[in-house]
Parts: C-alpha cells; sequence; structure tokens
C-alpha cells in the first residue's frame, strides 16, 4: 500500500520576493513551513545577498520548472567601484584594492561589448560542479578554481545611475539562463580598467513572474492564517502564458493522459499548452504534424 503524503495537495505558484541575506535553499524550507505543501522546489537559484523573483512551485507545477529556468531573467544590480573580492559580491574578502571609479561616459561607451551572445567565465564562487563537487565548496577550503568560458546570452545592458562622489553605479540587464551577474561585474570593471563587485542585487522577473505578482515571507505567514491553502498559489498555467494554447477534445485530453501523441491538423512546430476547457493538460512538442507530450499535469 503506498504512504499517503504528507501536507496539503497545493499545485500551483508562488512567486516569492526573496529577502537579502538569506540562501534560496533557506527561503524554500520558509515558504515549506507556511503552506506545507506536499511537493514544492524552486526556478533559478539567487545568491544570498540577492532580493527579489524566486519562483517556488508546488505540486504539479514542480513540472514546468524547466520551462521557467530556461526562460529571461532581468536584475537590477549596482556595482561598487574600486575593488574586488573573491565572491564577486559584498559578502566576499577583498583581495583587491585601489581601482579608480569611471565615469558615467566610459561605462556607457563599454555596455554594447557585453550585449548579445558572449563568453562568459563564472565565478569560481557558483553552484557549477568541478569533478562532481559544488564550485563554491572547493573555493572554500582554499582550491584555485578554475571554470571554462561558456556563452551565454544577453538581451539588454542599460546604466540606470551613476555616483561619481560614493563610486558606484546602478545598472539593469536581461539575460538568458545561466548568465551571472557577479562575472558581468566583474568583466565590465577589467574593461574599464579598473575594479569592482557587486553591492546590491535585485532579480525583478523571470519569465511571465514579475513584481505585481512577488508575494514576501511576512505578507504569505499573513495569508497563510486567514486564507484556505488552495486559494494561495498562482494556477500552474500561469508559468506557461507565453507557450501557445492548443485547445483539444475531451478523447484527444485523455489520449494525452495517456502519454500519447495527437495528429495536429496543422505543420505547427515548437512547444504548445494542450487546453481543454480552462484546464491544462500537457505541454507537447510538435513537429511533423504530430504534438507529443513532453510534461502531462494531473489536476
Amino acid at each position: 500500500m503506498a504512504r499517503r503524503r504528507r501536507g496539503n495537495k497545493l499545485n500551483g505558484w508562488i512567486v516569492l520576493d526573496k529577502p537579502a541575506d538569506m540562501t534560496s535553499n533557506a527561503a524554500l524550507g520558509a515558504v515549506k513551513r507556511l503552506v506545507k505543501p506536499q511537493k514544492a522546489g524552486f526556478a533559478g537559484t539567487l545568491d544570498p545577498l540577492a532580493t527579489g523573483i524566486l519562483p517556488i512551485g508546488l505540486g504539479e507545477a514542480t513540472k514546468a520548472m524547466a520551462f521557467i529556468v530556461d526562460n529571461t531573467k532581468t536584475y537590477d544590480f549596482t556595482i561598487a567601484w574600486g575593488e574586488a573580492r573573491d565572491t564577486l559580491d559584498r559578502d566576499g574578502q577583498v583581495t583587491e584594492t585601489g581601482g579608480a571609479t569611471p565615469t558615467a561616459p566610459a561605462i556607457e561607451a563599454h555596455l554594447d561589448d557585453f550585449v548579445g551572445t558572449i563568453d562568459q567565465v563564472p565565478p569560481a564562487f557558483s553552484a557549477i560542479k568541478v569533478d562532481g563537487r559544488r564550485a563554491y565548496d572547493l573555493a572554500r577550503e582554499g582550491e584555485i578554481v578554475e571554470l571554462e568560458a561558456r556563452p551565454v546570452e544577453i538581451d539588454s545592458l542599460e546604466l540606470v545611475e551613476h555616483n561619481d562622489v560614493e563610486g558606484w553605479s546602478r545598472l539593469e540587464m536581461s539575460c538568458g539562463a545561466g548568465t551571472y551577474v557577479r562575472s558581468l561585474a566583474r568583466d565590465l570593471a577589467e574593461a574599464l580598467g579598473t575594479l569592482g563587485h557587486v553591492s546590491a542585487l535585485r532579480r525583478t522577473s523571470v519569465g511571465p513572474f514579475d513584481e505585481s505578482q512577488a508575494i514576501s515571507l511576512e505578507k504569505l505567514e499573513a495569508l497563510s492564517h486567514s486564507a484556505p491553502p488552495e486559494e494561495i498559489p498562482l494556477p500552474v498555467m500561469t508559468a506557461l502564458a507565453d507557450i501557445p494554447a492548443l485547445a483539444v477534445t475531451e478523447g484527444e485530453a485523455d489520449r494525452v493522459r495517456h502519454g500519447q501523441g495527437l495528429r495536429l491538423p496543422t505543420t505547427q512546430e515548437g512547444l504548445v499548452r494542450i487546453v481543454r476547457g480552462e484546464g491544462l493538460i500537457a505541454v507537447a512538442e510538435c513537429w511533423s504534424g504530430e504534438a507529443q507530450p513532453v510534461r502531462v499535469f494531473n489536476l
């Protein structure tokens, strides 16, 4: 006899506004304690110093994680000039000082060099695995971690605010999966002939999720005491809003629920949401006139 899962049977998304100085795992743990889901996970790790959008999937929403992680993200961040740190952010140890604060025109003149597909070396203090171990664990043990450059996509990079007196600049960036803000700050400083590290970082969107949907832990706690648990998450479908919908009959929906493909009346290519009325059935891959389910949702 199968063991019954503990917790509330919740399906959907909590778009957490993660506070500073908390790991993503700790934030997930806090959400679990408040809403007590049977299953939960987050999409796209945020550094402890970072605040902002951390999508947390509950129940069947965890099946849609891959469609969130690979989506475009936007960041608002501040670079403190004249000082390098081993973690490339304010939480690290100072490794070098003395660099000058660049001028706003000098910064703007270099931004286009970092837009498009670029090669970027991830930080040594990152979750990338090296011989089966996390790079940050090796770095904390004092080992020299050398990671290879990898291509990343930066859609836009803009200077929002600049302070010559205090020596910092605030920027906004829209980018693809795998892009490190800390590496961008390091590389921009090097291009400008100075030093720099990230002193503040906020993620303002992940795919279809943005700050208008975000909820703080404090508000989530208050809501958990006043609303039924099933009314708290956003629908699973929210994460898939940018994927075209394909409406099917009940017979076709039943076939898809059992993992079977469908013949299509069109030559549509790529991902589609298979829906029946207002209900989400699956995400499918379309090619050569067929739709084959890649994620089936039990909602």
